[in-house]
């Protein structure tokens, strides 16, 4: 029998944020972005007030168990009519701060989760 080390799984972590940018692998970004373990996707929704059942719509898709939802410098929840999609697929929706929901992603990460990080800066 062959043994090999295995290395670290080569996950999108987030590295730095602020109330008006997210750092993924070192990477800086001042969108609306969807975080995953394997992707980076721009998210059209722009800010909290504009949020539609459209930009959770998209997120159905992505093969995460749980979406965490960021929502800039403060927390604030979506009516329950936007989330819907993902609720109806027994897709998690957890919704936190902007800073909150990029440490929660790096723990669901490093337990290999399938987790998605959708956050807004405004």
């Amino acid at each position: 029998m062959k043994l090999h080390a295995s290395g670290p799984v080569p996950y999108n972590t987030i590295t730095g944020y602020g109330d008006d940018y997210v750092t993924v692998n070192g990477e800086r970004h001042a969108s609306s972005v969807v975080v995953l373990p394997e992707k980076i996707l721009p998210w059209p929704a722009e800010a909290f007030d504009t949020l539609s059942a459209e930009n959770f719509e998209v997120l159905k898709n992505l093969g995460a168990e749980i979406v965490l939802l960021g929502t800039g410098a403060r927390q604030r929840f979506p009516h329950p009519r936007l989330t819907a999609a993902l609720t109806s697929a027994g897709i998690g929706v957890e919704v936190m701060d902007l800073k909150a929901a990029c440490r929660t992603y790096n723990i669901l990460v490093a337990e290999e989760r399938k987790v998605a990080a959708a956050l807004l800066f405004r």
